[in-house]
């Protein structure tokens, strides 16, 4: 009997869960998903939450609800993983032996690592909504604020959801035009980026809807500290930017569990092939989604295209073959940028955001770098998509690498 470990029961975890067990023969293969939370949290979501859109009923389910039959559930924290041993230590004291591995762990927002982050104005006057427990605390603070200095930070990159900050903004001056406060918000979009994206061209267009939203862009800014006391944000050439309300995006890092095991960079992200998901120096490891340090987005669009390849991939091996099938970073995000409206980008490793329609070429119907109705509409039923058929490892009409149909050069 061999023996399929995966760490991690998140979307990418859970997603590779679900391939893997309709397709391994049980009476030749024992499965075991290893995750120290009960809970499933639709992080997409988290957006929403400070502008009374969704609560949190609207982006927890159990985990349970998405493993399939047949496969061994333990719910505990890891400890070490033992590469050159092929086996995992666990909190709770067990000891997990496996021929393959497949490392799912995530990343977290690191509040702490920055000075003065996590004050006592912390969850007061500064927020994360990286969390659900941030995203509550700032829809809270919406609803008695009447205005003033909106100062939104990245504190550093690579961070998960790299458009989230952006849709933020654009939805905090929706909510706030709504309020009929606008004219009393001033809000200021800060980050360590040359400008608005990591991707120059689509950077230049989402820059110039922070500037038709009244969006202040403040690029190049390296947050150092929070100077609780006086309300700023200090970068390390010792720029100062006031805020009456800070919404950050601290540093996110990997697991813990990676840095314990000597797997990982500095941020704790795993090195990993970028073509074929496998972790470096291993023949019998994968790493998939956030937890990898692949120069792609940290994003669920990313995890599900990796996780029609790493099925090819883990095929080919475990057959005695090297893995054929390649990633090639392919994104594809909605952009929510308020009043009912969105954008939608779709790139690679390679190929930056360009203007098309998509899916279908001339026809959509959703369209590629701009505003309209239609993205937006796309953005609401990823939710639903999300819970009924990605969780669930089910075929989507998308390709998993990226297709040049229906885009503009």
């Amino acid at each position: 009997m061999k023996k399929l470990l995966i760490l991690g029961a998140g979307t990418a975890g859970t997603m590779m869960l679900n391939k893997l067990a309709n397709e391994l023969d049980s009476s030749e293969w024992s499965i075991t998903i290893v995750d120290q939370f009960e809970t499933h949290y639709y992080q997409p979501g988290f957006l929403f939450i400070p502008f009374g859109i969704y609560n949190k009923k609207d982006v927890i389910k159990p985990k349970r609800d998405f493993f399939p039959t047949g496969v061994e559930v333990i719910v505990s924290g890891i400890d070490k993983i033992e590469p050159k041993e092929n086996r995992v230590l666990l909190q709770n004291n067990q000891v997990l032996t496996y021929d393959y591995l497949i490392i799912a762990t995530g990343t977290k927002i690191r509040p702490e690592e920055t000075e003065g982050m996590m004050g006592e104005l912390w969850h007061k006057n500064i927020f994360d909504f990286y969390t659900v427990e941030g995203a509550i605390a700032l829809a809270d603070f919406f609803k008695r604020w009447e205005g003033g200095k909106l100062v939104l930070n990245i504190t550093e990159m690579p961070i998960k959801c790299p458009v989230a900050p952006l849709e933020f903004v654009f939805l905090a001056d929706s909510y706030f035009t709504e309020r009929g406060i606008r004219d009393k918000v001033d809000i200021h979009f800060v980050t360590p980026l040359p400008g608005a994206f990591t991707k120059p061209k689509a950077s230049s267009i989402l820059g110039d809807f922070l500037t038709k939203k009244n969006i202040h862009l403040t690029p190049d800014f390296s947050l150092a500290r929070v100077d609780n006391e006086n309300k700023k944000i200090v970068s390390w050439d010792e720029t100062e930017i006031p805020f009456d309300v800070l919404v950050t995006i601290p540093t996110n890092m990997g697991d813990d569990v990676i840095e314990r095991s000597g797997m990982g960079d500095e941020l704790n992200f795993i090195p990993t092939d970028k073509q074929t998901l496998m972790v470096e120096g291993y023949d019998n490891i994968f790493a998939i989604g956030d937890c990898t340090n692949l120069p792609s987005s940290k994003a669920g669009s990313v995890a599900h295209f990796e996780s029609d390849i790493l099925f090819e991939n883990f095929l080919d091996v475990i057959e005695g073959r090297k893995p054929r099938a390649k990633f090639d970073g392919h994104a594809n995000c909605y952009i929510e940028s308020g009043f009912g409206k969105g954008i939608l980008i779709d790139f690679n490793y390679d190929t930056e955001p360009l203007p098309g329609k998509f899916p279908l070429p001339g026809v959509g119907p959703f369209s590629l770098l701009e505003e309209t109705k239609m993205n937006h509409y796309g953005k609401v039923m990823f939710r639903w998509m999300y819970w009924n058929l990605l969780l669930k490892g089910k075929e989507l009409p998308i390709e998993s690498n990226m297709s040049m149909a229906g885009k503009r050069l």
